[in-house]
């Protein structure tokens, strides 16, 4: 966006500032209007309405400032007022009408100012394609918001609870009084799979001392928080994880964060590794121990240019690298020490020595500067092709 284009775009969102109250009334009528086929709408959800309005028309000017590539996030109150709608009986059509409302009023506006300001075709054509991308973002994502609270309303309790718990994990106002744990404790997410999962991870709290939260994701996967005053320790994971978690489920572990904010960090390191927990032999992954290797997994490119660089060059030795890449997992598994590896390995330490060098060769470079990604590399390959 050029320079000439940014100014122009700024001075036609201005004017319409200056005239918002205007602007907030017309679209406020024609709700009014459209929403006389609904009766029964209390105070309460009139006065929303008019705070949604306001946000809304806001919304919209800063989308005809800044362009959609800049307003990517939905403001949190469209999702509640998506569920508001749903829960005061307004059907899905007569919100979308009330919203497409507000949008043609405030393109009328537009032309209004943008005559008033001589705004060029080539930027007003390009505020109206944004406009109309962020109202179809925002559209998608309150239809979803409006059906999934639909259907929430004649589910069990579970799935109503799991349904308040994905709108806090998105962000939105803490409203969850129900709910009998504590945001403002410290934290440890875990994402689990198993036909028992929900019981093992209630056990797991129990062990560990902590207050628990959980509900079932999906058939399949189960999300939980264990809380109290202090981080749970790694040592402590380690210890009491492999005496009761069940060897046949999968769990993934985020790292202990503290408040809101950090309930839901834990919960996303969690979901990050979780991918790495269903293809390990381990009784848990951990975050901290994993994160690279999720970043790995989420990114092809970086997984391929890793291979490329570190396990390519392996395969042209006799038995396709295996030994090799051994030996580097059992020196990395030591903390570089070869002495330690060659022990691990069953061979002597010049063996060691000497196939360290051969893949120092083959790589190009020594494995003190290319640790962090060669272990990376064997790690994908084992979750992709199994241990060597």
């Amino acid at each position: 966006m050029s320079a000439s284009d940014t100014s122009q775009r700024a001075a036609v969102a201005d004017r319409l500032r200056e005239c918002r109250a205007e602007i907030e009334e017309a679209v406020l009528s024609r709700s009014a209007v459209l929403l006389e086929a609904t009766p029964g709408l209390n105070s309460e959800f009139i006065e929303a309405q008019r705070v949604a309005v306001t946000t809304a028309v806001t919304y919209g000017i800063d989308a005809i400032e800044m362009g959609e590539e800049r307003l990517r996030e939905i403001p949190a109150l469209f999702h509640s007022q998506a569920r508001l709608n749903a829960r005061s009986g307004v059907a899905l059509d007569a919100m979308m009408r009330r919203y497409f409302a507000g949008y043609v009023l405030l393109g009328d506006f537009l032309m209004r100012e943008a005559d008033g300001c001589s705004l060029s075709g080539a930027v007003l054509q390009c505020i109206m394609r944004d406009t109309a991308v962020v109202f179809d973002r925002l559209i998608s994502t309150m239809t979803e918001e409006y059906q999934r609270e639909a259907r929430a309303r004649h589910s069990t309790p579970e799935e109503r609870m799991a349904a308040r718990i994905r709108a806090l994990l998105k962000g939105e106002i803490l409203e969850a009084p129900e709910i009998d744990y504590r945001f403002d404790a410290w934290h440890l997410g875990a994402v689990a799979s198993g036909s028992g999962a929900l019981g093992a991870l209630r056990q797991l709290s129990t062990q560990l001392d902590r207050r628990f939260l959980g509900v079932r994701s999906d058939e399949e996967t189960v999300w939980a928080w264990f809380g109290g005053r202090s981080p749970v320790e790694a040592e402590e994971l380690a210890t009491v994880v492999p005496a009761v978690w069940p060897a046949d489920h999968d769990l993934a572990l985020g790292d202990p964060a503290v408040g809101i904010a950090g309930w839901r960090q834990t919960h996303r390191q969690a979901q990050a590794v979780f991918p790495i927990a269903k293809r390990s032999d381990e009784s848990y992954v951990h975050y901290p121990d994993a994160a690279m290797l999720a970043s790995v997994l989420q990114d092809d490119l970086f997984a391929a240019a890793l291979r490329e660089r570190y396990l390519a060059p392996l395969a042209s030795e006799r038995d396709g690298g295996a030994t090799l890449r051994a030996t580097v997992r059992a020196f990395f598994s030591a903390n570089r020490n070869v002495s330690s590896a060659a022990a691990a390995l069953g061979v002597g330490r010049h063996a060691v020595t000497n196939r360290l060098r051969i893949v120092e060769e083959k790589i190009g470079q020594p494995l003190t500067v290319a640790g962090a990604e060669f272990e990376a590399a064997l790690r994908l390959h084992e979750l992709n092709a199994g241990t060597d």
